[in-house]
């Protein structure tokens, strides 16, 4: 299930998304469907590291 039969996984590849780090933790994300229109202002990986904004 979720294979083709030429071995590769069926959808996208992951391996091919950009990539930004988080400026309130630090960890990298990569870009998804819902931020296809506005990826350039996408900041925080979460909704909870948006709400902090860096008070660590």
């Amino acid at each position: 299930m979720g294979r083709s039969g030429k071995g590769q996984p069926s959808g996208s590849v992951k391996a091919n998304l950009p990539v930004k780090v988080c400026v309130s933790c630090g960890r990298p994300f990569s870009w998804r469907k819902k931020w296809e229109k506005d990826w350039s202002q996408v900041k925080f990986c979460s909704v909870r590291c948006r709400r902090s904004k860096g008070s660590d």
